[in-house]
């Protein structure tokens, strides 16, 4: 290579080692704000999901599981007729197991003597959406009524959740919008452009409103339940470039 334009190339690369820490002085990174907002609504819930079913005992695990087949049939009539699709009917658990008794007794070498089996227990548990709440109070009394002695729990839930958890974001966008601007407003600087959204994890699942919970529905005959509402939640966390005024 002839020695001028060996120079030339030193001489360039020499040029930008000085002048590029002086062009990255210039660049400086924006000033950002970052908060987090919340926003929560609450909704009437449009079904209610039962976990319920038979136990029954019997001499014989025969026995028990006859008297449980005629029981359970009876339940399942009683859903059908009150417009429950199967599709909302789902067996949730199932089992037959020995009923034991114990001794204190003790044979010859000192060993407890092995418990004895009196009886039989069979247990088939049911899940049940009902998607008529006015309907519920009389479906449980009717469940009791022929044989259903295993009700563990009632919830309540939205069918569809979407139009709620909009709301929610929107109201958690709010709440970010209106802390930004207060903390700008008192620090002395604006807000810029927004740079980045995301919304939190993890996402909060619908909680029953105890003070509506508390005011049970009126009924003279039929089991008293009370819907309520549901609140359901949703985190935001916004990121702003700041204006210096």
């Amino acid at each position: 290579m002839p020695r001028p334009v060996l120079s030339l190339l030193v001489s360039a690369v020499f040029a930008l080692m000085v002048i590029s820490p002086a062009q990255a002085q210039t660049i400086q990174t924006p000033s950002t704000i970052s908060l987090t907002g919340y926003g929560e609504v609450s909704g009437a819930p449009d079904m209610a999901i039962i976990s319920s079913g038979v136990v029954t005992h019997g001499a014989t695990a025969r026995d028990a599981l006859d008297a449980n087949t005629t029981a359970m049939n009876e339940i399942f009539a009683i859903l059908l007729g009150a417009n429950i699709a199967q599709k909302d009917i789902q067996t949730s658990g199932f089992s037959v197991q020995p009923q034991y008794q114990y001794s204190d007794i003790r044979d010859t070498n000192g060993y407890p003597l092995p418990p004895r089996i009196l009886g039989y227990q069979v247990s088939n548990m049911l899940s049940v959406k009902v998607r008529n709440l006015d309907d519920l109070g009389q479906l449980l009394d009717s469940s009791v009524s022929v044989g259903a002695n295993q009700i563990n729990s009632i919830s309540f839930a939205v069918t569809d959740t979407t139009p709620l958890l909009n709301d929610a974001r929107r109201a958690a966008m709010l709440d970010a919008i209106a802390k930004a601007e207060l903390y700008t407003q008192a620090a002395g600087v604006n807000l810029g452009n927004i740079i980045a959204i995301s919304e939190g994890s993890p996402n909060f699942a619908p909680q029953p409103d105890m003070v509506v919970m508390s005011r049970m529905a009126e009924s003279s005959s039929f089991v008293p339940v009370a819907a309520g509402e549901l609140s359901f939640s949703k985190q935001v966390s916004v990121v702003w470039e700041l204006i210096q005024e």
